[in-house]
C-alpha cells in the first residue's frame, strides 16, 4: 500500500450450512380403514438453511402384492405449492404436506417417505 512492499495476509473463516428439512410430526401413522376408504394427514415441512429458492418432491413406492402386481396407494399434494421460498427475515417458511391412502387391496407397510430438493438433497 502506498508504494510500501510489505506483505498483507488476510485470512478469512467461515461456516457452511447443508440445507435440511424437518418435520412435524416427525413420523406418521396412518389409521387401518376398510378397503377402498381414504385416510388422510398433514405434516408440516420446515425447511432450515435453504439459500435460495428450491422445490420440494416426493417419492412415492410402489408397494408389491402378495398375488403379483404392484399398486401405489399413497398420494401426495402441497395445497401451498412445493417451493422452499427464503422469507424477508432470512428464514424459509414452512410447507403443508397433505398425505392420503386408499388401497382396494389389503396391505400393511411400514414405509420412509423420501422428500428431495432439485439439487437432490
Amino acid at each position: 500500500v502506498n508504494d510500501n512492499p510489505s506483505q498483507y495476509k488476510i485470512t478469512l473463516s467461515g461456516t457452511l450450512k447443508s440445507p435440511k428439512l424437518n418435520f412435524d410430526p416427525p413420523f406418521l401413522i396412518m389409521m387401518p380403514v376398510p378397503l377402498d376408504v381414504e385416510t388422510e394427514a398433514d405434516i408440516n415441512i420446515i425447511p432450515q438453511d435453504y439459500l435460495r429458492q428450491s422445490q420440494i418432491c416426493v417419492e412415492l413406492p410402489q408397494i408389491e402384492l402378495e398375488e403379483g402386481g404392484r399398486i401405489c396407494p399413497f398420494s401426495v399434494q402441497f395445497p401451498g405449492g412445493q417451493d422452499i421460498v427464503l422469507s424477508s427475515d432470512g428464514k424459509n417458511n414452512q410447507l403443508i404436506c397433505h398425505i392420503s391412502f386408499r388401497s382396494s387391496k389389503p396391505v400393511s407397510v411400514l414405509w420412509n417417505m423420501c422428500f428431495i430438493d432439485e439439487e437432490e438433497n
